[in-house]
């Protein structure tokens, strides 16, 4: 459903993304992770065909989707603050939506607006920022697009409709399957919708693994300087933080049996690092390589 080989794409001869290579024939809901100037956003865009890439392929559903009217049937890209015309309200919205998506389904988008609550009548630009978050996700999830992309879905929700929110795309998904991209600054909060995750850093694609595979790294140690640097032998440690004559580190590795043993006979305290601050230091770890190669 997405083949991306050797994408490039740059800026005013700035590089925005480079080498970026993806492949995903099953329909699958992807975390989309990076910190800010990563290039998330230029990916999103090429992906729907807002911008095209410098070199490389790009197809979503077979198709290539820069000047490609016929794409738009094929993705859906709900941006973070979503354009709306000004003249819109809700109604509006969702017959613009069905204009331009051949899977649109009207009892999905009807059920979803009930289900948030939004008055049909009201101007879209008076909306609150949550309330125009979740227009956006009807229409993203009532286009059923093979590829149907979410930038930030869940800003402006209070952790009512966020759950909602994550239980109807769950429902959807399960009834109708397809790619599903889900990016966000909160990985933690996504992390338990997604099956896969991709992490963008260093204006590439740095990882694209079974979440369960990936949340499962990251590692902290503490204890005495002596005492952690024994356990720690080669493994990649991606930060360090001495406070007198302890040591605080955390650890690019799963929290295994072994290491959990190395750990207890050593006298060292040792934990399962939280997925966002594991995310962290790998990028920026990922940076501090490549600004030295």
């Amino acid at each position: 459903m997405i083949k991306i080989n050797n994408l490039s794409f740059a800026y005013d001869r700035k590089n925005i993304l480079k080498d970026v290579n993806l492949t995903e024939t099953e329909p699958v809901i992807i975390g989309l992770w990076g910190r800010n100037g990563s290039g998330k956003t230029t990916l999103m865009k090429i992906l729907s065909g807002m911008e095209q890439q410098d070199k490389g392929l790009v197809e979503v559903d077979g198709v290539e989707p820069y000047n490609n009217s016929h794409a738009m049937h094929h993705v859906a890209f709900m941006q973070e603050d979503h354009p709306y015309s000004d003249t819109w309200d809700v109604n509006d919205a969702l017959e613009f939506g069905r204009d331009f998506n051949q899977n649109w389904d009207q009892a999905l988008a009807d059920e979803l607006i009930d289900i948030f609550q939004l008055p049909r009548k009201k101007k879209i630009r008076t909306f609150s920022k949550g309330m125009k978050t979740m227009i956006t996700i009807a229409i993203g999830l009532a286009s059923k697009a093979p590829l149907t992309i979410f930038d930030e879905p869940s800003n402006g929700l209070d952790a009512h409709m966020r759950k909602q929110f994550y239980d109807v795309l769950l429902d959807s998904y399960d009834e109708h399957p397809r790619t599903i991209l889900l990016s966000s600054h909160h990985i933690e909060e996504v992390e338990p919708l997604c099956e896969k995750i991709a992490i963008i850093d260093n204006n590439t694609l740095m990882h694209y693994e079974e979440t369960d595979v990936l949340k499962n790294n990251g590692v902290h140690l503490s204890g005495s300087k002596e005492a952690v640097r024994s356990v720690i032998g080669t493994i990649r440690v991606l930060e360090e933080r001495k406070l007198g004559r302890q040591l605080n580190v955390m650890l690019d590795s799963p929290l295994t049996d072994e290491l959990k043993h190395r750990a207890e006979q050593a006298g060292v305290m040792i934990e399962k690092a939280p997925f966002q601050d594991y995310l962290v230091n790998l990028t920026k770890k990922e940076a501090e390589l490549n600004a030295h190669a």
